[in-house]
């Protein structure tokens, strides 16, 4: 359950603002996909690995899993090295428009014609300043890839061009078989994101956080480095080097696809160099500015305005737990303490185009993610962060796990799970889900409103509900430490869906924590809904 609210005013989210700026920029050349010269018909295949003559290679070597994490394990017993930097300047100038305008030629797509997952790199850009080193793996043998200005379609103008030959990718991204649009990308930091399972992007994933939300800064570690392989199932394989001040890590993400979305298996071995305040395993980062339960932070015509309305947990004990987002009046942190966690994710429910009536961005189409922890994660807390916000550019939303033990230097840690890009949490609640919360003023309706009187109301829908009448299911709420006014739940008449109904009195300037399900006999039958009622 919740543990509260923990937030640090003093906090600065810049890092995390910015990021979803520079990415919104970059990724919109992905999304729309930017062609480059016409295709050829010199590309190599078969017995040499399948990749463009356009594309040079070094010389094979070795290559493995478990090299890799013996190599992020020495790397942590030496002192970090920041990556040498790149004249700031011009990174800089390769803004929104400037990355537009370079496009990866089309004729040196890795795998393009093998039938399997075709990929093109990304050039640098101020969202992603950190060159990355690029492989292929073919017969567990890896081949370094060259960074090469003629790769790249871009104007003659182009600030890109006066990184010179030597200035590295910034990430990567794997295309559809239209060879127009892409499914994933990984750029800046460790981010990623998958337009699966509707061909739109939204939220994100990265491989860790590390201090989010703390009175230190916090530290975006960076994969420095990628190793790219083809399974025996032509399924795209993703190796990553991470590494940070505090932690090294090395990763393996195998991806499947299919109609329902994609799967990212997910290896991650840590190891760390310094102390770290708070450890976020499988963090999503998303944005919410306003929703159904609250409007008043907005002055736009669309109804709603978010990548993801609300956070699933699925507890080691049972318990399905549904939290809307919020976009509170400060920093929030909630804490939902956890052992050996089923399942948790950000998740986009409503799926009505009319409730955004954006026909650009799409926000009903935007994907959820859920993470299927594999093993035993122990004792911890899912927890989840939440930033003021006054724009859709703004990433203000972070979700993650954190173990109850902080880990110590010289400490590590592995973790295995599936990151699952889809509509809906992939395994059946089995109790009634919630699909609509929404706030007002409290009181009857053509009265006036008792002062501080707030009311809630929750639909729920699905489950064990069909075919039960009104008395048969029971309003269970509780308020911290008061008592819900007048708390009812009933059939909503001609909808296939059950209202549960409360005021609360909210004192000013305070955030009250409000729990409710729906009961019968001793069992739920709904999942339980929390949220945290903040006053500004």
């Amino acid at each position: 359950m919740a543990d509260g609210p923990h937030g640090s005013d003093n906090w600065k989210m810049s890092q995390v603002l910015t990021r979803r700026l520079a990415l919104a920029a970059l990724l919109a050349n992905a999304a729309a996909g930017v062609l480059g010269s016409p295709a050829r018909a010199n590309q190599r295949q078969g017995a040499d690995g399948g990749w463009p003559a356009e594309i040079a290679l070094g010389p094979p070597r070795p290559f493995s899993f478990e090299g890799l994490k013996r190599r992020a394990a020495a790397l942590a017993a030496r002192p970090y090295v920041a990556p040498a930097p790149l004249p700031p300047e011009v990174l800089h100038a390769i803004d929104y428009d400037a990355f537009g305008q370079i496009a990866y030629r089309r004729d040196a797509t890795l795998w393009g014609r093998s039938g399997g997952a075709g990929v093109r790199f990304f050039p640098m850009a101020r969202g992603a300043n950190v060159p990355v080193a690029m492989n292929v793996v073919w017969q567990g043998q890896a081949r370094a890839v060259d960074y090469k200005l003629a790769l790249f379609d871009m104007p003659p103008g182009s600030p890109a061009r006066a990184l010179g030959e030597a200035a590295g990718f910034g990430g990567f991204r794997a295309m559809n078989a239209d060879q127009q649009t892409d499914w994933i990308a990984y750029l800046g930091a460790s981010y990623f994101r998958s337009a699966d399972p509707f061909n739109q992007y939204g939220l994100s994933a990265r491989g860790l956080a590390i201090n989010t939300a703390t009175p230190r800064r916090e530290e975006f570690p960076v994969f420095t480095a990628f190793w790219l392989e083809q399974d025996a199932a032509g399924n795209l394989v993703v190796y990553a080097l991470l590494d940070g001040p505090s932690v090294t890590g090395a990763y393996r993400i195998r991806h499947e696809r299919s109609a329902a979305g994609l799967v990212q298996h997910i290896d991650a071995d840590l190891h760390f160099r310094a102390a770290i305040e708070r450890l976020g395993v499988a963090p999503l980062t998303s944005m919410y500015w306003y929703g159904q339960s609250d409007r008043k932070p907005a002055d736009d015509w669309r109804p709603q305005i978010h990548d993801s309305d609300g956070l699933s947990i699925w507890t080691g004990a049972g318990e399905r737990i549904w939290r809307p987002l919020a976009n509170p009046p400060r920093v929030v942190t909630n804490l939902f303490l956890d052992k050996t966690p089923r399942g948790f994710g950000l998740m986009q429910r409503d799926r009505n185009f009319a409730d955004y009536e954006d026909d650009g961005a799409f926000y009903d189409r935007r994907p959820s993610a859920w993470v299927e922890p594999v093993g035993d994660w122990g004792a911890g807390s899912v927890q989840l962060v939440e930033i003021p916000t006054a724009r859709e550019t703004d990433d203000n939303v972070v979700a993650f796990w954190t173990p109850v033990a902080s880990p110590a230097p010289g400490q590590a840690l592995s973790f295995a799970y599936r990151l699952h890009w889809a509509a809906e949490e992939p395994s059946p609640l089995g109790v009634a889900r919630v699909v609509a919360t929404r706030l007002g003023q409290g009181g009857r309706p053509g009265f006036p409103s008792p002062p501080g009187r707030r009311k809630c109301v929750i639909d729920f829908a699905g489950g064990s509900l069909a075919g039960l009448r009104r008395g048969d299911a029971e309003a269970m709420v509780t308020i911290d430490n008061d008592a819900p006014v007048e708390a009812v739940a009933y059939p909503v008449v001609g909808q296939a869906r059950w209202r549960l109904m409360f005021d609360i009195d909210a004192p000013a300037n305070a955030t009250v924590n409000l729990r409710a399900f729906l009961r019968r006999g001793g069992q739920a039958l709904s999942e339980t809904w929390i949220y945290q009622l903040a006053s500004a």
